[in-house]
């Protein structure tokens, strides 16, 4: 019996086509380049307990859809963090800390960018400083705790974090760390976004001859989808249809995509999406984004819970895969564009389409993970 036969479920709250898109491979690596995409690679890779993570073939989920092939990339076997943030917070702590044992390492996030921040500094045995708002989970906090971060917890949101953690660094002099670029800050967050870009060095060596016709990318900021479309253009022979995917309380993309500038979203209500809870897309990969995607795709908390529960069970492959929060909106934007004649038409997905989801993370807060897979 095929998983989703529902036809009341799998939703998307709202659709847009890129009337601006052109992929330009040279304007998106000259924003990222090609030098410092490479060097990214060649630094993560020599790490202790560096492995490429799974590309994992969703099979069954394939037959349901009549696809030829879905590939989802398992982030959740990412070093000991469960996360592809790993790969980029840590990389930039080393790149910026250059070797200087007294510099102090500071962050503001929801989660799993201030692991990767706190590994990255321990890993150097630098001291870190990491801003997290009331809302971030008790587990999320202690995990950073365990690898050596001094934890503060600031009221409000994550704008209100991240606000206190640049107050506090300029300050004290401490060295900020953060994936979000503003003006005057864009080195770090483009170390960042560098180092996302692995995902895509690993992905091209893994299908070998295959071409992916379609990829979809979820959105908060934007770092990670811009990484990943950088590495297109960095890796890939051919360019795939790009679909950008967000909470419909917080598509900050999609709403910049339809006027053709950045907008800032009010968020009224904070999604189980929480790593992609974010009101304004990040200045570099807005660079990169806005004539890049061709479409964007916004979500609701509906379906979240049931997917992990799904991804879970092996009920989309021959493989159960722990995907947390932030990994099923992949899935679900997949099934929702198949299931619209529209979006279906317009992304031109058919039984030769080879479609890339990608899994950002496993059960980072398991207690969450529990509770959502459980509900």
């Amino acid at each position: 019996m095929s998983s989703i036969s529902n036809e009341a479920e799998w939703k998307y709250s709202d659709y847009v086509l890129n009337q601006n898109y052109k992929f330009d491979k040279t304007k998106i690596l000259n924003t990222l380049s090609k030098s410092d995409i490479d060097e990214a690679y060649k630094t993560i890779s020599t790490w202790n307990g560096y492995s490429p993570t799974p590309l994992i073939e969703l099979d069954k989920l394939t037959n349901d859809l009549n696809l030829n092939n879905i590939y989802y990339k398992d982030e959740s076997k990412r070093f000991d963090l469960k996360s592809f943030k790993a790969l980029g917070g840590a990389y930039a702590v080393e790149k910026v800390s250059n070797g200087n044992k007294k510099i102090v390492i500071s962050t503001a996030t929801a989660g799993n960018h201030g692991r990767s921040v706190a590994w990255g500094a321990q890993r150097l045995g630098l001291k870190c400083k990491i801003f997290i708002s009331e809302n971030v989970s008790k587990e999320r906090g202690i995990a950073m705790q365990k690898l050596g971060a001094e934890v503060i917890i600031v009221k409000g949101n994550y704008e209100n974090s991240l606000n206190e953690c640049i107050r506090q660094s300029k300050k004290n002099n401490w060295q900020i760390v953060q994936d979000v670029a503003w003006k005057d800050y864009t080195q770090v967050p483009k170390l960042t976004m560098a180092g996302y870009s692995v995902m895509m060095k690993e992905i091209s060596e893994q299908i070998k001859n295959i071409n992916i016709t379609h990829i979809f990318l979820q959105a908060g900021v934007g770092g990670m989808a811009a990484a990943m479309v950088a590495g297109i253009a960095r890796y890939l022979n051919n360019i795939p249809c790009i679909t950008v995917i967000e909470p419909e309380s917080a598509a900050c993309v999609m709403a910049s995509i339809k006027t053709g500038k950045i907008e800032k979203i009010n968020i009224e209500k904070e999604s189980l999406m929480g790593g992609m809870s974010c009101g304004e897309v990040s200045l570099i990969p807005w660079e990169i984004l806005n004539n890049s995607v061709k479409h964007c795709i916004s979500l609701p908390d509906d379906d979240i819970a049931k997917t992990m529960k799904l991804l879970g069970k092996g009920s989309f492959s021959n493989k159960k895969i722990i995907a947390g929060e932030n990994s099923a909106p992949g899935v679900i934007s997949l099934i929702a564009s198949c299931k619209s004649e529209i979006i279906k038409k317009n992304l031109n997905i058919d039984k030769n389409s080879n479609i890339l989801l990608i899994g950002c993370e496993g059960d980072t807060d398991t207690e969450m993970y529990k509770r959502l897979i459980n509900s």
